[in-house]
C-alpha cells in the first residue's frame, strides 16, 4: 500500500497537467508581441466624425498598427462592467486613450474597440458615463 500511493498521486498528477494544457489559449492583447491582425486604417485625409476630436486619428493610426502606444492601459480589455455597450464576451473589448492636449495625464477621453481585429468603435469624452459609435472608413 506504502508504494501504491505514491503511485496514484503520480497518476493524479499527469491526467491533471493533461487537462491543464488542454484549456483553450488565451487571447494576446492588442500590441503584445507576436504578428497582430491589423484593423482598417483610416485614410490620410479620410473624414472621421465631426464629434471626434483631431487626435482620436492618431489614436486610431496607432490601433491599426498595433501601437507603439504611450500608456501602459492602452489595449487591455474593457470590461463594460456599467452595461453601457452591448454585451459581448469577455475580452471582446479593448481600450485605448485619446491624447488631450494640455494634460499630463490620461485624461478621460477613450477609444474602445470590439472584435480582433476590430470591427466596432466607440468613444467617451467622459470616462465611461456615454458612448458614441462610429465607423472607421479606409
Amino acid at each position: 500500500m506504502r508504494v501504491l500511493k505514491p503511485l496514484i498521486l503520480l497518476a493524479v498528477m499527469a491526467v491533471a497537467a493533461l487537462l491543464w494544457n488542454q484549456r483553450a489559449p488565451e487571447p494576446s492583447p492588442v500590441g503584445a508581441g507576436g504578428p497582430q491582425p491589423h484593423a482598417t486604417v483610416p485614410a490620410p485625409g479620410s473624414r472621421l466624425p465631426p464629434f471626434l476630436p483631431a487626435e482620436a486619428a492618431d489614436t486610431l493610426a496607432r490601433i491599426a498598427h498595433g501601437g507603439p502606444f504611450e500608456h501602459r492601459q492602452d489595449g487591455v480589455v474593457f470590461n463594460n462592467r456599467e452595461g453601457r455597450l452591448p454585451a459581448m464576451p469577455e475580452g471582446y473589448y479593448h481600450e485605448y486613450t485619446v491624447e488631450t492636449p494640455g494634460l499630463d495625464y490620461r485624461g478621460a477621453r477613450r477609444i474602445i474597440t470590439g472584435g480582433t481585429p476590430p470591427r466596432v468603435y466607440y468613444y467617451t469624452e467622459d470616462h465611461y458615463r456615454t458612448f458614441r459609435q462610429f465607423e472607421v472608413n479606409p
